[in-house]
């Protein structure tokens, strides 16, 4: 079945259709300044295949929790969770087809790369049976796919990049659609961006930019300065799910609306100069300094002899099991390790993972005390 979804008309002022089908297999870049309207086009994007696919967009400054009201999407907020709890959420959105916005919003940059990063693993690293399809949308993919080292610890860059580049170069296979939306194209990752067959190209001003824009359009570089003449929210599209010859498009209204919409001017306030004065220069409160409570040192000798007597307790003696019992233990012992085993994917998991998991149904059925040590395990 062929779903084309009308992202707005084009020049010639013809609908401007977008395959959606042939968008999950050859995935979309979308490169233009700051307002040139990205985060326009996204949004017109995932309000018009909201009803035929799932989606989860990464939103680095919270512009697309909006949709959650509209659309029902599951705005999780990262700040709140760990990267272990967002890599969870992710395996469980994607086993559920449960569209979300991971809201990025009030973390630096480092934990930012971080935590995509985990939620991006959730959902590539899920069982084969949950491979559905998804659009995948990361608004200011730079930020999280950067071309250089930035301030950000190289552990993190690592994390981050290895997520973008599972997500654009392994994820079609497992169902996965990239859409990444970048300032800069200089900014963005090569093997990351290299990976898009679709492109809308937003205005631009740089010559660089310029001229690689044109160079994914097939343009001559002649033809360049028509991104310089581009107004905001129109763009330029290639692609086999867009045109196969690059085609002006002017993007169409939307539903929902960004929380932080484009700045206005305001009249200024009228306030006296004076009243400025004592508000912007008034007095810091006063910092309470607590005095720390220092704990009473206890006697050196006392220290001693609480230790000696410590020393020369007799530890408890352990109460003898009888040989019943201890054949009733280790039958148990043997059902529990059979119903590990008998995990379908048990034969692909590494010994030690099953040891583990093997040695803590042990301890919740009160077995800890006739547990075999592991190399008894791998016998």
């Amino acid at each position: 079945m062929t779903v084309a979804i009308e992202m707005g008309q084009t020049t010639a002022g013809a609908p401007a259709k977008l395959d959606l089908e042939e968008l999950l297999a050859t995935r979309l870049l979308v490169q233009g300044n700051s307002g040139s309207g990205k985060s326009h086009l996204l949004r017109r994007l995932l309000e018009q295949s909201a009803p035929w696919v799932q989606q989860t967009i990464i939103d680095p400054e919270g512009d697309f929790v909006s949709l959650g009201d509209r659309y029902g999407h599951l705005v999780i907020d990262a700040e709140q969770h760990t990267e272990r709890g967002l890599q969870a959420a992710g395996e469980r959105a994607r086993m559920h087809r449960v569209s979300t916005v991971l809201n990025l919003e009030g973390l630096d940059a480092e934990n930012q790369m971080r935590r995509a990063a985990a939620f991006l693993g959730g959902l590539f690293e899920v069982a084969r049976d949950h491979w559905y399809p998804m659009l995948v949308v990361v608004d200011e993919a730079q930020l999280f796919a950067p071309a250089v080292a930035g301030e950000v610890s190289d552990e993190a860059r690592k994390l981050s990049l290895g997520a973008m580049t599972n997500l654009m170069c392994r994820g079609r296979k497992r169902g996965l659609a990239g859409i990444i939306a970048t300032q800069r194209l200089a900014k963005l990752a090569k093997n990351v961006a290299a990976e898009a067959s679709n492109f809308l190209m937003g205005r631009t001003f740089l010559d660089i930019d310029m001229a690689r824009a044109a160079d994914l359009l097939g343009m001559e570089r002649r033809q360049a300065e028509a991104f310089r003449d581009l107004e905001r929210g129109q763009f330029m599209a290639l692609g086999p799910a867009l045109s196969r010859r690059p085609l002006g498009l002017r993007i169409g209204p939307t539903d929902t609306s960004p929380r932080n919409g484009t700045p206005r001017l305001m009249a200024m306030p009228e306030s006296a100069l004076e009243d400025a004065r004592a508000i912007i220069l008034a007095a810091p409160p006063p910092e309470t300094v607590r005095t720390p409570r220092r704990p009473a040192s206890p006697d050196l000798l006392d220290q001693l002899m609480a230790a000696k007597s410590a020393a020369l307790r007799p530890e408890p003696a352990e109460p003898q099991i009888s040989a019943e019992d201890l054949a009733e233990r280790r039958e148990r012992v043997d059902r529990v390790l059979r119903a590990i085993l008998a995990q379908p994917d048990a034969g692909f998991r590494v010994i030690g993972v099953l040891y583990q998991e093997f040695v803590v149904r042990c301890r919740i059925e009160g077995l800890a005390s006739v547990v075999p040590d592991l190399p008894e395990f791998r016998r």
